[in-house]
């Protein structure tokens, strides 16, 4: 097919070279769209986990209080929640596989120049332009994939996709202790410019998802889907006037985005300051830490592919639920109950606990929404509860002010205790199949 599309008064509509390629979608192009996403994931885990385990080189070479090393984390969590609401819409509008691989190109540069820096609000502004381009890519990603891979196994797949997250953290936790001991932290960030050229190969492979394809198509020759021929239809392109003109996207988008908000806080607070709680007031060097946290991750990894094997078998909601429960009333055992014999098993217990939710988070939320909505109803709701993770470094490190992480870590395990009651109370499993247009 080509990109000329004819509408019933046969004018022609030019459609991007992205579109109409639905054609060279063949039985193992779902493998090449995995590696390319998996990949993406990867680099959005590395960039996340270098500035924690540089907060204290940063410290030191800035002069920082504990307060402002947290504002660095929130200030990229911030730009993460803006670049992931115009991902969400980019995504709609320009094409999955595009975006993640601008997206790439965008954050891996700026993450690199980091290294150039030479003050605290040089880096902060830095810091917050390259993360817009970070933000875009859990729900791009996961939007791909959900719309090439079968509902029979889809959480499955979508599990597996969300440990190129936590395999990143691996790779950014063996960087740190490689090179920041013996080269410092800015080394760290200069090697960051690598994965921009190696993703947009990649992106030659993957042609965008069909029924994105076919939306794309049938709104190009004003084509309406039967089954929203009753709903009120906004003349407007706003696809957020459509997902709050539908009572269901609307309900499922707020409450998405409280669940968010939540999950965020407790996730991105313990990735930014647990690595400092080992070393402040657990005295880890930082080798032995990072080892540490590599058996920690290793755990998640294991916690989200079972989580996706588990509910594709079962369902999505207990199994998401389960694991933010869990997550909520292990944090306080870790901080009441770790002695220098038991505090690996205890990391590597809630590794494997709190990578649970994010291996069930992607697909039930994908599912919540319809395909010309979906991206950006997705990327909305996802990064507009990112105001959670933006405000929890800052947060946890004003509670931690005091010299003790002890409320810091009740107040993360409470919002994880919110995250999981939100849905299991209210957001129903599969209401969408996303390889339907």
């Amino acid at each position: 097919m080509n990109n000329e599309v004819h509408n019933n008064s046969t004018l022609a509509v030019k459609l991007p070279a992205n579109v109409g390629t639905y054609e060279k979608i063949g039985a193992n192009t779902w493998k090449w769209a995995l590696l390319f996403a998996y990949f993406a994931m990867v680099v959005d885990g590395i960039d996340i986990m270098l500035l924690s385990y540089s907060l204290t080189s940063l410290k030191s070479e800035f002069g920082l209080s504990t307060f402002q090393a947290g504002a660095l984390g929130s200030a990229s969590l911030a730009g993460m929640g803006i670049g992931g609401i115009l991902g969400g819409w980019a995504c709609d509008k320009f094409g999955r596989v595009r975006t993640i691989a601008n997206s790439v190109t965008f954050f891996s540069i700026a993450t690199c120049l980091l290294g150039f820096t030479q003050s605290f609000e040089q880096f902060m502004a830095l810091r917050f332009i390259g993360a817009l381009g970070i933000g875009a890519l859990y729900m791009a990603c996961n939007t791909l994939m959900a719309e090439y891979v079968p509902t029979k196994y889809r959480t499955t797949v979508l599990g597996t996709l969300q440990t190129g997250q936590t395999v990143g953290y691996i790779v950014a936790t063996l960087m740190a202790g490689a090179i920041i001991p013996d080269h410092g932290w800015r080394t760290l960030f200069f090697v960051t410019v690598i994965p921009a050229f190696i993703n947009v190969f990649l992106q030659r492979f993957v042609p965008e998802p069909k029924s994105w394809q076919l939306t794309k198509i049938d709104q190009a020759n004003g084509v309406v889907e039967p089954e929203k021929v009753t709903e009120p239809q906004q003349k407007s392109g706003s696809i957020y006037k459509q997902i709050f003109a539908n009572f269901k996207h609307r309900k499922m988008f707020l409450l998405w985005m409280t669940t968010a908000f939540f999950l965020q806080f407790g996730y991105y607070g313990i990735n930014n300051w647990m690595p400092s709680y080992l070393e402040t007031e657990v005295h880890m060097d930082f080798k032995n830490l990072t080892s540490y946290m590599v058996g920690s991750y290793t755990a998640m990894i294991l916690g989200k592919i079972l989580a996706g094997f588990l509910a594709d078998k079962f369902n999505r909601r207990s199994v998401f639920v389960f694991g933010t429960i869990a997550s909520a009333i292990f944090l306080p055992i870790i901080i009441f109950f770790n002695t220098p014999d038991n505090i690996l098993y205890l990391l590597i217990t809630f590794g494997f606990l709190y990578g649970i939710p994010y291996g069930v988070n992607a697909t039930y939320m994908a599912e919540s929404f319809s395909t010309d909505v979906r991206g950006t109803a997705i990327g909305g709701a996802y990064n507009i509860g990112r105001v959670g993770a933006a405000i929890a470094p800052a947060t946890i490190g004003w509670l931690a002010s005091g010299g003790t992480f002890v409320m810091a870590f009740i107040v993360m395990g409470a919002a994880y205790f919110i995250a999981g009651v939100l849905p299991g109370l209210f957001i129903k499993d599969r209401q969408y199949d996303p390889q339907k247009h």
